[in-house]
């Protein structure tokens, strides 16, 4: 069943948060024109390669647009010659201020540059099956308050999860995906990233493999969850192969989704100590936990624009 709903009042950002190096030289995303009190607080991303002098530039505009900085990191990668830095400003009169004090600069030194409004609600897509866990978990911080996104919808390929939508008065639509609606279920699921302009795409325990279409159209915007702790264990049951063979360990990783199955860039890794007296139902519990916690961690990240793609690994601004 498909519901009926309204886009939100979202004012700034256009396209994802992460940056690519490799893409035209001196990109600048913002917000159009939109009048902020001095209380309203800026992110400021940007990518390029290292050279010195950036830090200083960068800065340096920031302050002569009346920006005062309240947080700053960066990193220079050794391996991928990439420099990736995150700002949060205060006190300027809106986005377009900063991305025009720093449009010069960001042709300069060939830079990938984004500016967006702390804590704007990121629209958000959540794909799931029938594990309930990660999909309340999400909702829960969202309605508390704890994680900045803007749920679309919820799409799954069983209608399990309805109630928990409902509840959440989340529009929910689902439809069985074999191989042959496979097609047809994805193209419903990319129309609402282009009808809604989703940012993000969240696979909340979703189990189904996403195919090389859909891996290339969500690049660097879809973030799936794995128990990538137990690595060995594969199937539909790792838990019960978990307590069969006394695991000491259990986790969960979540990351950029890609092509390649389960491999994509890192974002948050979590584990919890287990033992050999815990019961399959106690293990299943630890494990579900650290998935719901490790997603949602990994979705704060990359909702307050302190995830940067590099190469096959991720930079993490904490």
């Amino acid at each position: 069943m498909i519901l009926p709903h309204h886009k939100s009042g979202a004012s700034i950002v256009t396209d994802m948060a992460t940056a690519h190096p490799t893409d035209e030289s001196a990109h600048c995303h913002t917000d159009e024109l939109d009048t902020r009190t001095d209380t309203d607080e800026l992110v400021v991303t940007w990518t390029c390669q290292d050279r010195p002098g950036i830090v200083h530039a960068v800065t340096g505009a920031c302050v002569q647009a009346g920006g005062n900085l309240t947080e700053l990191q960066q990193f220079a990668s050794a391996d991928t010659g990439n420099f990736f830095m995150r700002l949060q400003v205060e006190g300027v009169e809106s986005a377009t201020v900063i991305e025009q004090a720093l449009r010069e600069v960001a042709t300069r030194f060939d830079a990938q540059l984004r500016v967006d409004r702390l804590g704007r609600p990121m629209r958000t897509l959540i794909l799931a099956t029938k594990a309930p866990h990660c999909l309340s978990h999400l909702l829960f911080n969202r309605d508390t308050g704890r994680l900045p996104i803007d749920v679309v919808r919820v799409m799954a390929n069983h209608p399990d999860l309805e109630p928990i939508a409902q509840f959440h008065q989340i529009p929910f639509a689902w439809q069985q995906v074999t191989r042959q609606t496979r097609d047809a279920f994805e193209t419903a699921v990319l129309d609402v990233v282009d009808e809604y302009d989703v940012e993000l795409v969240v696979l909340a325990r979703y189990m189904q493999i996403l195919s090389p279409r859909m891996c290339e159209a969500l690049s660097g915007r879809c973030i799936n969850i794995h128990h990538s702790f137990l690595p060995g264990f594969k199937g539909a049951n790792p838990y019960l192969q978990a307590h069969e063979r006394g695991v000491k360990l259990i986790g969960a990783t979540a990351h950029f989704v890609t092509g390649d199955l389960d491999e994509g860039p890192i974002i948050e890794q979590r584990v919890e100590r287990v033992d050999h007296a815990q019961t399959v139902r106690q293990l299943t519990a630890v494990g579900q936990d650290t998935e719901s916690t490790t997603l949602a961690e990994a979705v704060r990240l990359f909702c307050e624009h302190r995830t940067f793609l590099d190469g096959r690994r991720t930079v993490v601004f904490r």
